[in-house]
């Protein structure tokens, strides 16, 4: 794998990490769990839940990466990178600018559906 020193270069690369649209749905089902968790938690001040929020994003992102996508996820080589990459592609889907952006880094348009 190569190695990326800016995140704007590692980006395609995690698009294509996450070709396929189950894969993707599986993290966004993970990214506003754990969202939801964080804001529960702050706002019941119960701070044990704190410790729920990385688990309940990343189950289903590897969850996806093992019996989906089948691959490594990029967490384990770019921890943090990753984490914004969730969020980025999330925001993405939301907002209608994911369909280019995948185009952009090489994803075949069957994978964007």
């Amino acid at each position: 794998m190569r190695e990326y020193t800016t995140y704007r270069d590692f980006f395609p690369y995690y698009l294509q990490e996450h070709a396929k649209a189950e894969t993707r749905l599986f993290h966004y089902i993970g990214s506003i769990l754990a969202i939801g968790v964080l804001i529960f938690a702050l706002a019941s001040q119960n701070w044990w839940l704190l410790l729920v929020v990385p688990l309940s994003g990343y189950f289903f992102a590897w969850v996806s990466h093992a019996f989906i996508e089948k691959n490594k996820p990029a967490t384990f080589t770019y921890p943090l990178w990753s984490l914004r990459g969730d969020y980025h592609m999330l925001w993405l889907a939301v907002t209608g600018g994911l369909s280019a952006a995948l185009e952009r880094a090489g994803v075949a348009p069957h994978a964007a559906e």
